[in-house]
């Protein structure tokens, strides 16, 4: 037997697989993370669901899906930290598609600024309700239908955390709080379905230069060529990098992956230095 015929080397093609990626949409033609991994799954055969609060952002994301000819894809509008719209979501997916085998919980935002001492406690709590509950939530509803499939792998769900997360020292606490609460939720998460045939990883973006940032107030040139210069190989990420992980992470190819944390960041999690120095609040 040749090793082109092994029956255990396993093929990357995502064909007659279905995936939900929340946070799919972007503004206007832009690749954030969220769209740039809807993409990518199309891209290997996969049909696609496009969950976005943005009816217009996630429906200009099915319209880059389907010109490149690739997987399908529908656009599908909810608030995932809404038990009533994740419900609705797994439903539609399952009557559009007929099965769900990957869970992207890519749905993620900075929150609101400041200190323990300072920071709005109905903001943080909202904050955490989209960046750690909603992965809850969606996976709740989404592994019962995993659970459905045949084979000894049955879903695959990739949360989306930071490398922010990873060691504090952010000038604002509830991103990183909430981003490193993931890290554990993950392996948890992992450990109690593994026997279900269910993977759960997680990717850790380090900063990549999206849309996201764009229209945040940190994004000045300056800010954006210290980001660039302050990893390890000097070059900028994008929504691309981060995608790259996430369908390697979902797709066959890794069966034998779970729990694992994989920060994609130039090596920025791996210096000492992950800080800016004097950041202070005065």
């Amino acid at each position: 037997m040749s090793f082109q015929s092994d029956p255990l080397r396993l093929s990357r093609s995502l064909a007659g697989k279905v995936a939900i990626v929340t946070g799919a949409g972007c503004k206007g033609d832009g690749i954030g993370n969220g769209r740039a991994e809807a993409i990518l799954l199309a891209e290997d055969g996969c049909s696609v669901v496009c969950v976005d609060m943005s009816e217009s952002d996630a429906d200009r994301t099915c319209e880059m899906i389907k010109a490149e000819g690739h997987g399908k894809a529908i656009a599908c509008v909810g608030n995932v930290t809404k038990a009533v719209d994740v419900e609705r979501i797994i439903k539609t997916t399952i009557e559009a598609f007929g099965r769900l085998d990957i869970l992207v919980n890519n749905v993620g935002i900075a929150g609101p600024a400041g200190t323990a001492e300072t920071v709005d406690m109905q903001e943080w709590s909202a904050a955490w309700e989209v960046n750690l509950t909603s992965m809850v939530l969606m996976s709740k509803h989404a592994i019962p239908e995993m659970k459905k499939n045949a084979g000894e792998v049955k879903g695959s769900i990739v949360n989306l955390s930071s490398v922010a997360g990873f060691g504090g020292g952010l000038p604002n606490l509830m991103y990183p709080a909430s981003k490193g609460a993931v890290v554990p939720l993950t392996k948890a998460m992992a450990a109690n379905h593994g026997r279900d045939g269910i993977r759960v990883n997680c990717v850790a973006p380090g900063s990549p230069w999206t849309p996201m940032v764009f229209t945040s107030p940190l994004a000045s040139e300056a800010v954006r060529t210290a980001r660039k210069e302050g990893n390890l190989l000097g070059t900028e990420g994008t929504g691309w990098d981060t995608a790259y992980a996430c369908r390697w992470l979902a797709g066959p190819e890794s069966r034998w992956i779970t729990g694992v944390i994989i920060p994609v960041d130039a090596g920025l999690a791996a210096t000492v230095q992950m800080t800016v120095p004097k950041w202070g609040n005065k």
